[in-house]
């Protein structure tokens, strides 16, 4: 079943850290809106209509270079790009110069308070909101530190220089110690969570790969103890045949039969290790299942009784929950997983479903994955269709309402129509 391209919409299709990120760039983006909001546009309200389109107008320009070094600077801090040094200049350059230049407005201009009001404005917010996107840029609770203290004791040091009263300057640059303070720590919080959430998702995707790891280790080992063992018995007989044929012993005969049946023997177990046709128990796979998915950080919870099953719709049914299992752990990005078997009206359905449903490569998840087998013997979902087909069942698969996945398993009890009711 293919599942539609365009489940979840646009932020159901992005990964949590990929929200994580898209939320914090939109917030260093409205910063720009609310620095033009904040600063230039109150200033119409407070000094003539040619100087303030001016102000607003540089005020504006300012808050367009914040929001783009905040985007740049964001990338580097994840290591998509080099360190944004020129962006960097340009603002440091530009906050510097607007708050000086609104100060000498405010000390030669023609005065009054509105005139005083606005350019105290301008002065504390560009510079606010001009550090606090610097700040981005840097690494280290140090330099972080170095860059307010800079400002603070940059607009102390300019305000006395020009004439300005020690207590009025004094004040002032508290009010920059608390603006650029705040959004300095606004963004080194934000990039450390979401630092702090890339991790977290690297260390799920590890968890998740290591499960899967000890699953094939599990495997690997069921067919290295049927090997093992039937390889020994092989190599011992095959030596005692080679002794009697020397001797002329017509047992050299019987012990080469009995070499050709343990290898033909071999070559069946073999296989139905490969191709998973070993008799199962169901409830040794869901209860594997449930600790993989939890080792992984996945809140799993199994539903339903599998007693009693036929052997081959264990089997068949067992498969399923493996591949089901791995595409949770893989292709989507889950955090519950719900696995059900019922038994009704004949039949045994097995339900998975997770709220993590994520199309990949356009087409269905999960298809593509063979598990190693290849071919018609992989253990995909086309593998899995063929495996319950062969037991008369059916399988689905597909998103369903927008941001959970689910595969069904239908199996028919033939011949086991006095096999309990619903185990759900």
């Amino acid at each position: 079943m293919r599942t539609p391209g365009g489940s979840g919409g646009w932020w159901g299709r992005k990964s949590t850290p990929g929200k994580v990120e898209t939320y914090t760039r939109s917030s260093f983006h409205l910063f720009a809106v609310v620095e033009v909001a904040a600063v230039g546009l109150p200033l119409f309200a407070q000094v003539r209509p040619n100087l303030a389109g001016w102000m607003t107008a540089v005020v504006v320009v300012h808050a367009l270079l914040c929001s783009a070094t905040a985007s740049r600077a964001l990338d580097w801090t994840r290591d998509r790009r080099a360190q944004p040094v020129r962006l960097l200049w340009a603002l440091g350059t530009l906050t510097v110069l607007l708050p000086v230049a609104a100060l000498v407005l405010q000390e030669q201009g023609p005065g009054g308070d509105d005139l005083r009001t606005a350019t105290s404005t301008v002065f504390v917010g560009v510079l606010g909101f001009g550090v606090g996107t610097l700040t981005l840029g840097v690494r280290g609770r140090r330099h972080v530190l170095a860059v307010v203290a800079g400002a603070v004791g940059g607009a102390l040091v300019v305000q006395l220089s020009l004439g300005v009263a020690a207590p009025a300057a004094l004040g002032t640059a508290v009010a920059v110690l608390f603006s650029a303070g705040g959004l300095a720590f606004t963004a080194a919080f934000s990039v450390w969570l979401l630092d702090a959430v890339y991790e977290l998702d690297e260390a799920r995707e590890t968890r998740a790969r290591l499960a899967v790891a000890e699953e094939r280790l599990r495997f690997g080992r069921d067919l290295h103890d049927v090997m093992g063992r039937n390889l020994s018995v092989i190599a011992l007989k095959s030596e005692l045949a080679v002794q009697l044929a020397r001797r002329g012993r017509a047992e050299a005969v019987e012990q080469m039969i009995e070499v050709q049946r343990i290898a033909r023997e071999s070559q069946r177990e073999v296989r139905e290790v490969v191709r998973g046709y070993r008799e199962a128990d169901l409830r040794l796979e869901l209860a594997g299942a449930q600790g993989v998915l939890a080792a992984a950080g996945i809140d799993c919870e199994v539903t339903g009784d599998a007693a009693g099953l036929p052997v081959e719709v264990q089997s068949a049914l067992g498969w399923v929950v493996r591949e089901a299992t791995t595409n949770v752990l893989r292709h989507g990005d889950a955090g519950r997983c719900v696995v059900g078997v019922r038994v009704a009206e004949g039949r045994v359905v097995l339900t998975v479903e997770n709220d993590g449903a994520k199309v990949v490569g356009g087409g269905d998840v999960g298809a593509g994955d063979d598990g190693g087998g290849g071919g018609k013997g992989g253990s995909g979902l086309v593998g899995l269709r063929e495996r319950l087909t062969a037991v008369g069942g059916e399988l689905e698969a597909g998103a369903v309402d927008g941001d959970r996945f689910r595969v069904v398993a239908t199996v028919p009890l033939v011949g086991a129509a006095g096999t309990g009711g619903s185990a759900s």
